[in-house]
């Protein structure tokens, strides 16, 4: 019985890491192919449906994994004074820390796409917003490998 709840945690943490990790490269590779258009219905359109999936997908997956990931580490017997974990929580909350901003400045390029009345052109503040935003993502899809790595190896 132990063991199988343990398992079916296990995958529901491991299933929604997927979802989290996949959504997150899918928005960036979309938003990528989109801003380099440089056609506003297009980014508009894009960006539309980057927001929902922030909002439907990946904002209740990040709060699976932080619950069933600390379920797991009480129902498998770690402390979370293990350096290993440690590093994945802080790089958990770093990550974290990149896409609330990202979130914000999609709402932000968001806005300023649908003002905007050229369909061929976006405004300069649309690639400002674009460059924090890529920057941002950049620093944690790296971040995001190293907390895979950590839960699987969990290093000493």
């Amino acid at each position: 019985m132990f063991e199988d709840v343990y398992l079916a945690i296990k995958w529901v943490h491991i299933l929604s890491a997927t979802l989290l990790f996949g959504m997150g490269l899918g928005s960036a590779f979309y938003m990528l192919m989109a801003s380099l258009s440089k056609k506003q219905p297009i980014v508009r359109h894009t960006l539309t449906h980057v927001v929902r999936a922030d909002w439907f997908v990946t904002t209740p997956t990040v709060i699976i994994q932080f619950v069933s990931g600390m379920m797991l580490v009480s129902i498998g017997g770690h402390s979370l004074n293990e350096l290993w974990l440690k590093w994945a929580l802080v790089l958990f909350v770093f990550t974290g820390a990149c896409w609330l901003p990202v979130v914000w400045l999609q709402i932000k390029m968001l806005n300023t796409v649908k003002t905007c009345a050229e369909e061929d052109s976006l405004p300069s503040i649309y690639w400002f917003y674009n460059r924090w935003w890529l920057g941002l993502g950049i620093l944690a899809f790296p971040t995001v490998a190293v907390i895979f790595y950590l839960m699987v190896f969990k290093p000493a």
